[in-house]
């Protein structure tokens, strides 16, 4: 039976490790939002869900919400959120004075580093990627050369965010030991 068949009482008495729970979005911080939804929906291929729109600190329930998240005095920003084809959320936000690190890639902080797409085309949407201004980091590599067709590379989005491409899917890639 699917959890969804389950009654409030049920799914109340369950263990928190029963199931595997779904990933509903990433927020991403950029300096121009409107170049960033542009990219992210003509280059990656992204619905966008909500066009840019502005926030500002006041008492609504946006407002609110990102008081609550950055404190008082935020003042204001924009904000537009986008879809991948399987229903992952992308929230783009532009903060008034925001700025780039010092290292792109941060990958000894603690928190997030990067994240990934997937696309049967790496070496494609990898041409289109550096064609819109975006980076690669490195070749693309393959996980078991000569036996899978399995893929990847590293690229920055042309503000500087960092994120992987993958032919196939993450369990696929990681089922069959893609370290061994």
């Amino acid at each position: 039976m699917g959890r969804a068949c389950l009654s409030q009482a049920q799914r109340k008495q369950e263990k928190p490790h029963d199931h595997p729970r779904t990933f509903s979005h990433i927020g991403l911080s950029v300096p121009d939002l409107d170049a960033a939804v542009k990219f992210y929906s003509e280059v990656l291929g992204f619905y966008i869900v909500m066009q840019p729109t502005e926030a500002v600190e006041e008492d609504t329930a946006i407002g609110v919400m990102c008081t609550d998240v950055f404190g008082p005095g935020w003042g204001s920003l924009r904000i537009a959120h986008l879809a991948t084809a399987d229903g992952i959320g992308i929230e783009i936000f532009e903060f008034p004075g925001n700025y780039a690190p010092e290292e792109k890639l941060e990958h000894k902080r603690h928190g997030t580093f990067h994240f990934a797409i997937q696309d049967p085309d790496v070496e494609g949407l990898l041409e289109r990627i550096v064609a819109a201004g975006g980076k690669q980091r490195m070749p693309v590599r393959e996980y078991f050369p000569g036996e899978k067709p399995y893929r990847m590379v590293y690229v920055e989005d042309p503000f500087g965010i960092v994120f992987e491409l993958y032919s196939h899917s993450y369990e696929l890639t990681y089922s069959a030991g893609a370290y061994a």
